[in-house]
């Protein structure tokens, strides 16, 4: 896991935290929150990574009922756009 995957993963699972992530190492600073454990941010990658695809997949669902509905292309959206 990269940095930036370890911070996306921590947000994930503990919303507007406050912490430090320097050279992987973390610092939590936020006394609302509990720090989370090696093991939850896996978990949490993993989590977040489901989201982003089911995001993905439901944008895709709806532009494809969007085009159904106005009986147009994918092709013939992008030239009406563009």
């Amino acid at each position: 896991m990269t940095q930036d995957e370890k911070v996306k993963a921590i947000f994930h699972i503990r919303p507007l935290s406050e912490f430090v992530l320097r050279e992987m190492e973390l610092e939590w600073l936020d006394s609302n929150q509990t720090e989370p454990t090696e093991a939850e941010i896996e978990a949490g990658w993993i989590a977040y990574q489901a989201a982003q695809i089911a995001e993905a997949e439901a944008k895709a669902a709806q532009k494809a009922a969007l085009l159904d509905r106005l009986g147009i292309t994918e092709e013939e959206a992008k030239l009406l756009l563009a």
